[in-house]
């Protein structure tokens, strides 16, 4: 579902502190420190709830395909301002 480093990835792609992060999924802080931590597992649902917080702000999850999970921004809609 999600691995500590594609959460620590994708809060440094939005530049989210893990405080912003635990708001958005409506966590506890301790919550997500401990995941990225590798302290433990968060349950599915919290799991879940982090995942959908971060792909509402745009983060793709990248798949393991072999060549290794990741995590990207979407492309935005709109202009061409070549950013």
């Amino acid at each position: 579902m999600m691995t500590p480093a594609q959460s620590r990835a994708a809060r440094a792609l939005l530049e989210w502190s893990q405080e912003e992060l635990a708001k958005a999924a409506h966590l506890g802080l301790s919550t997500i420190r401990d995941f990225e931590k590798g302290r433990r597992i968060p349950s599915h649902n919290n799991l879940l709830g982090m995942r959908t917080a971060l792909e509402a702000a745009g983060v793709l999850f990248i798949p393991e395909n072999g060549a290794g999970a990741g995590v990207r921004l979407a492309k935005r809609g709109g202009g061409s301002s070549g950013d």
